[in-house]
């Protein structure tokens, strides 16, 4: 018997401006896999990650969290749920620290354990040396660890993430997919992730969908040889599809 996904989205729709955004989009994550939705810049990815966690409302929706449906969701479901969307979470007169505990409390963590949970996280990402400095004066890719170390510090068992690897170097994205694969692993964590780079969603997911001009056009195998050139593929027989019509 299959197990429920942890997240189920059905024919999910929504305009902006009466232009459509996402077209009844089908999408699924369960525990312990990692989903990748890949798809060109404006094709709907962060809107459709919105709907999911219950920041915009859709025209059209069946979206279940936990078999909940979202709008329905307790304070405690969404406790058990990570997110960075578009721009870390961070106050930047904050220190990193600070930032990465009031995430922790704000998901209900007591304070003995946000404490600890707080240290483990900056540790995880490579932030000790940075604990005490104020957000606003990181570079960039600090500042999306702090924002990441934010999204994971509770042990989510649902986790939304919109480009996570923009702006890390090298060791941060593997450092960033070893965690990734730990919460798969030891909690079953269920995780989309989006993302423009192709390579890494190919050595980070478990399933690739391809979404494009607010539709799901198909989907990719990871570890597929050539993965950009089918990834083009795809887009381009939607494009030719959608003029024949």
């Amino acid at each position: 018997m299959k197990t429920p996904a942890a997240v189920n989205a059905e024919r999910v729709s929504k305009a902006v401006g009466g232009f459509p955004v996402l077209d009844e989009v089908c999408l699924d994550v369960g525990p312990s896999e990692i989903h990748a939705l890949i798809g060109l810049n404006g094709a709907g990815k962060t809107t459709l990650m919105r709907i999911l966690l219950g920041m915009l409302k859709p025209d059209r929706v069946s979206v279940h969290l936990a078999r909940i449906p979202v709008f329905d969701s307790p304070a405690q479901v969404w406790s058990r749920v990570g997110q960075m969307l578009e721009t870390p979470f961070a106050y930047p007169e904050l220190t990193a620290r600070e930032n990465v505990y009031c995430s922790a409390r704000l998901h209900g963590m007591r304070r003995e354990a946000a404490d600890l949970a707080t240290r483990r996280a900056l540790s995880d990402l490579g932030l000790e040396r940075y604990a005490r400095q104020r957000v606003g004066t990181l570079s960039l890719g600090n500042r999306q660890r702090v924002g990441l170390a934010a999204a994971l510090v509770h042990g989510p068992d649902v986790l939304v993430l919109d480009e996570p690897t923009n702006a890390l170097d090298p060791r941060g994205v593997i450092v960033l997919r070893r965690l990734l694969r730990e919460a798969c692993r030891d909690r079953g964590a269920a995780i989309l992730v989006s993302s423009h780079h192709l390579d890494e969603v190919s050595r980070m997911a478990d399933r690739i969908s391809v979404l494009h001009r607010g539709r799901i056009i198909g989907s990719l195998q990871p570890g597929t040889v050539d993965l950009e050139r089918r990834f083009f593929d795809l887009v381009l027989h939607s494009d030719l599809h959608e003029q024949g019509q």
